[in-house]
């Protein structure tokens, strides 16, 4: 089995800062692209940045210049640097990732439980 736990969520005021990290765990070959995603009341989800094994990232226009999207590929690990934080990020985030298993060649899609992000105007 795998396991996604975010972590760093909160309350901030506008224009502050927050940092979301995200830990992978349980059997595990390796991790292609890992994703943080947001939900916010009466919306649909959205994608809100990804990075790829390599480093290669993409983020969605209404983060750009706030955002940072970073991995630690021995750690698992994915981080969600927040900026100048808007009363429109307003959500709960969640990271996925792709996980190849020991057992086979295939990605498997996981999600973690969600971090609420609140941010005041």
């Amino acid at each position: 089995q795998v396991q996604l736990v975010e972590s760093g969520g909160g309350f901030v005021q506008a224009g502050g800062s927050l940092r979301l990290s995200c830990a992978a765990s349980g059997s595990i070959r390796s991790i292609d692209a890992m994703d943080w995603y947001r939900q916010a009341p009466g919306k649909q989800r959205e994608l809100v940045a990804d990075i790829t094994s390599g480093g290669s990232t993409n983020y969605a226009d209404s983060v750009k210049g706030r955002f940072t999207i970073s991995r630690d590929n021995a750690k698992n690990t994915v981080h969600l640097q927040m900026n100048s934080l808007k009363p429109e990020d307003t959500a709960v985030y969640y990271c996925y990732a792709r996980v190849v298993l020991p057992t086979t060649v295939f990605k498997v899609g996981y999600w973690g439980q969600g971090t609420q992000v609140t941010v005041s105007s």
